[in-house]
């Protein structure tokens, strides 16, 4: 993981946990469940649990309606679940900063690991179930209405019988899609650990910018296989935020739900409430997290409400000072983010970079026709919206999906980006657009690497990355670490055969490839140049068409 991830390391594996939940078997009948997913140990000497509330959903007395929004208070107490309900918690030995990783055993036959083992399962009972109010806000918001039509999400209790196939977010989920923002606090019977040290340091969420590096610590599949798959490591960035409902670009399993989401000095930023979620059959490559800070204010008054006055009182030790101000963006992110800009040309909305006062970079598929009318909204907080036109846009015959725009006015307090002008394979990188949520929350940023450079004479054509790429990044800006312009995101991947697409495999423009045309259009507002994309080598489309290249010309039969 590096040294720089070492504090964050440390923090989520000494709280890192797994908690099941089934039923006790009944005459004629047979246990239910289990179910299980991840959780976060908030304090190991008191042992108190924080999980996903829906492994805990099946076994509430008034069914899955009780978690409804507007069904009744934003928490539930223990009565609230059957009697039946059997809940364990299973934890790891924890390490120190400067420990070394034991070696992880090849089978789930124990004992097979040659790290120390996880501790057996403890019993644990439920003090309450709480709603975070304000992230049932932010995703009502965002996924209400129409959206909803298009959304799904996956994770945080047991999958409904037979979903319909073409069922829209609202209706094939069932108790799973309610009970996201929902999250269990657990009392772990005899106490987790006589030795707790430190206790769990909670970050405010507000505080982390966009692109801040997470590190989210679950364990895929649950209580399966725990001695493999528990505490297992993810990193990502911070992609976007809406109040205390965050995104990450840290790739998450079934299983990770109720996971910590760790800050890179260890502090606890969030829990994972939906690791998978899909956009119109999409897989967006994001998942939905919960602020630590906003959950644990809703859940300390909820504690005290129900008597448990010191549990409340540890719940608050552990939380940030109110206020603050609002989290700067990174530096070497900073002219990232806001040379990115929102494109609406008719009903068609996409991403673009900006690289002058009045010369914007998109995609010929979110701005296709030459002399038509386009509105830019800067990425900038309260900034007004700028007209502009197509004065180029490739033909649909050309490889390369490119149209350049021409503003009304400045953009202004806009940091153009240095445009690179050489490509290093493996190298980090970010994509930043505005895929997902249009301009209602910004724009997004999604981490990777430059994992292939493709070149034809010795020329780059064709960049491809890791970075999770969705619908609405298109024309978005691909950036290096450091801030320098790489090229312009044009697609991700989609399998014919079956429809899906993989947005950790996508393609980009090279700068390199526009820069002299661009240059020529800056100075003389001469096309020749930018004409000259329409008519590339056959090298080059075939490299587009994603195609081998022949290995000799064909020959005439005739």
């Amino acid at each position: 993981m590096g040294r720089s991830w070492g504090l964050a390391l440390a923090a989520g594996e000494r709280a890192g946990c797994v908690v099941s939940a089934r039923g006790a078997e009944r005459p004629g009948a047979e246990a239910e469940g289990p179910w299980s997913c991840s959780g976060v140990l908030l304090s190991r000497r008191a042992g108190l649990v924080l999980c996903h509330g829906g492994i805990v959903a099946p076994f509430l007395s008034a069914g899955a309606a009780a978690l409804q929004p507007g069904a009744g208070p934003p928490f539930l107490g223990a009565d609230s679940c059957r009697d039946d309900m059997r809940l364990h918690v299973q934890w790891g030995p924890g390490r120190g900063v400067g420990a070394r990783a034991g070696r992880r055993g090849a089978l789930c036959t124990p004992p097979c690991s040659a790290r120390p083992a996880p501790r057996g399962q403890a019993r644990a009972r439920l003090l309450l179930l709480v709603c975070c109010p304000a992230f049932r806000a932010s995703f009502a918001r965002l996924f209400s209405g129409e959206a909803a039509e298009h959304w799904r999400f996956a994770g945080g209790g047991p999958e409904p019988q037979e979903p319909e196939a073409d069922a829209g977010a609202g209706a094939d989920e069932g108790p799973l899609l309610a009970a996201l923002g929902w999250f269990a606090l657990l009392s772990v019977e005899g106490r987790a650990e006589a030795a707790g040290g430190p206790w769990l340091s909670v970050a405010a969420a507000a505080s982390l910018p966009k692109g801040a590096p997470l590190l989210a610590c679950g364990s895929p599949f649950g209580a399966f296989c725990p001695d493999i798959f528990l505490n297992s490591l993810s990193r990502g960035v911070l992609s976007n935020a809406a109040g205390p409902l965050l995104l990450t670009d840290a790739r998450c399993l079934p299983g990770t739900e109720g996971a910590g989401v760790f800050s890179a000095d260890g502090a606890l930023v969030a829990l994972v409430a939906a690791p998978l979620c899909w956009r119109a059959r999409e897989w967006v490559g994001l998942s939905l997290l919960c602020a630590a800070d906003a959950l644990l204010r809703a859940a300390a008054p909820a504690l005290g409400r129900l008597g448990r006055h010191a549990d409340a009182r540890l719940l608050a030790a552990l939380l940030p000072p109110d206020g603050g101000e609002p989290a700067a963006p990174l530096p070497e992110l900073g002219a990232a983010l806001v040379a990115a800009v929102l494109i609406e040309c008719g009903s068609v909305w996409g991403s673009g970079v900006a690289l002058a006062p009045h010369l914007v970079l998109t995609c010929r598929h979110v701005a296709p026709r030459e002399a038509a009318r386009v509105l830019v909204r800067p990425a900038i907080p309260k900034s007004s919206p700028v007209w502009g036109k197509v004065v180029f846009a490739t033909q649909d015959t050309s490889p390369y999906d490119v149209a350049v725009l021409k503003l009304e006015e400045d953009l202004r307090g806009v940091p153009f980006p240095i445009l690179a002008s050489r490509f290093h394979e493996g190298e980090d990188v970010q994509v930043v657009g505005f895929g997902a949520f249009g301009q209602t929350c910004g724009p997004s940023v999604t981490s990777g690497i430059l994992s292939a450079v493709v070149e034809v004479n010795d020329t780059p054509v064709m960049l491809q990355t890791t970075c999770a790429v969705h619908g609405g990044s298109s024309g978005g800006p691909l950036f290096t670490s450091s801030g320098e312009l790489l090229g312009i995101v044009t697609s991700n991947t989609r399998d014919n055969s079956t429809g899906a697409t993989y947005p950790h495999l996508n393609f980009s423009i090279p700068i390199t490839v526009l820069e002299p045309a661009l240059d020529q259009y800056r100075q003389t507002g001469d096309l020749h140049l930018l004409r000259k994309l329409d008519r590339p080598g056959e090298q080059v489309r075939v490299v587009w068409r994603l195609q081998r290249v022949p290995a000799e010309p064909p020959r005439s039969k005739l």
